[in-house]
């Protein structure tokens, strides 16, 4: 045992050194303050998003909004998301200069980080299907990132931790932390903004917000700030075919698969994802992807907006909503999204040849939008 000799002869412990490692790093938080600027910019010159009318007949006493996120500047709903991401890894630790950052995704949510890792200066690799579209994969190059190919989609998240552990980056891993990122309680999320917006209209409070769920990450943050403010608005979710979410959702099992991947592009999971909060979900509907483009068509034509597929399947069951208060006689709002521009589908959801291709007959669904837009009641 250590001793020291005090004065008289009497002998005591011997202090214990202290431990002291400091990794402060003044030039890399130097980096971060700045990286972190440029994201936080962003946002504070990108004005707010639309909250646009869906036109309905003014004497139903019921109004539908559509939070239009294709005018963010990547064009989507997922550029709130890559820059709640990339906060999130910044602060972190986790992004660091001249690291790549790498993600699984060959949509949206890969443009948009490809935009936010060029913004700060890092490179950006995409791990996507070989099977992507030209589109898709120029838009992500556009931003000077990188598309890494795999021949099985079912291996992108595999690949993607992979490539990031041999190059020394980081794997953003959006499908785990979109729930995470995003400050639900406010801070200017699709939540806040929301209800900013409905702050003067009729019926400031909805009823009903409509989302559909990639990640999960949207409709968590709604679901939860919807509580936290308690208002009286419930959440659902409008998940398209060969998606595993509602199934999940409904028998209560996490581990639901699907063993087909989604027609609707940006929506739908063929497993139960680790950003999709489940119980705090208030309803789901399982939307037929005819259903969903006959939505999306409708939507062009009633303000002459084209969006993607996900839009339509959110539309479809807010329409379904409005009707349901229609016939229990109840007045109010219900809001869904524009989730993104439907230029970039084209050949698919607005092609008659892909439809017949698909095998999809969206006339029944046409026929009943319109229906219950003349006359307020859901046919069937």
């Amino acid at each position: 045992m250590n001793s020291t000799v005090r004065a008289g002869g009497s002998a005591g412990p011997t202090p214990v050194p202290t431990v002291d490692i400091d990794r402060s790093d003044p030039a890399h938080r130097a980096w971060l303050a700045e990286a972190v600027r440029k994201v936080q910019a962003d946002a504070n010159r990108s004005a707010d998003t639309h909250l646009l009318r869906f036109p309905l007949p003014q004497e139903w006493g019921i109004d539908l909004y559509l939070k239009d996120e294709s005018t963010h500047p990547t064009g989507s709903l997922k550029h709130r998301l890559a820059r709640s991401l990339f906060l999130y890894g910044l602060c972190n630790g986790w992004i660091r200069p001249d690291a790549p950052v790498v993600e699984a995704s060959s949509g949206s949510t890969a443009v948009s980080e490809a935009y936010f890792a060029a913004l700060i200066g890092v490179p950006f690799v995409a791990v996507m299907p070989r099977t992507t579209s030209r589109e898709k994969c120029r838009l992500i190059q556009a931003q000077g990132a990188r598309c890494h190919f795999v021949d099985d989609p079912r291996t992108m998240y595999a690949e993607a931790a992979a490539l990031a552990e041999r190059t020394g980056g980081h794997y953003m891993d959006q499908f785990t932390y979109a729930e995470r990122a995003t400050d639900w309680r406010g801070n200017n999320n699709i939540a806040e903004s929301i209800y900013q917006q409905l702050r003067l209209e009729r019926h400031p409070v909805p009823a009903w917000i409509v989302a559909t769920a990639g990640t999960g990450g949207t409709s968590a943050t709604l679901a939860r700030y919807v509580r936290y403010m308690q208002h009286d608005t419930h959440i659902c979710v409008a998940d398209p075919e060969n998606s595993c979410f509602f199934d999940g959702w409904r028998d209560h099992d996490p581990t639901a698969t699907s063993d087909r991947g989604s027609r609707i592009e940006g929506i739908g999971r063929p497993r139960m994802e680790p950003s999709f909060v489940a119980g705090a979900i208030d309803r789901m509907m399982k939307v037929p992807d005819a259903a969903s483009v006959a939505a999306v068509r409708a939507l062009d034509a009633a303000v002459g907006r084209k969006a993607g597929g996900s839009s339509g399947t959110g539309l479809w069951s807010a329409l379904k909503i409005v009707a349901e208060l229609a016939d229990q006689g109840r007045q109010g709002s219900v809001v869904t999204l524009i989730c993104d521009p439907g230029e970039r589908y084209l050949d698919t959801y607005y092609s008659d040849a892909w439809l017949a291709e698909q095998g999809l007959d969206i006339a029944p669904y046409t026929t009943a939008i319109t229906t219950f837009l003349a006359t307020g009641h859901w046919p069937g």
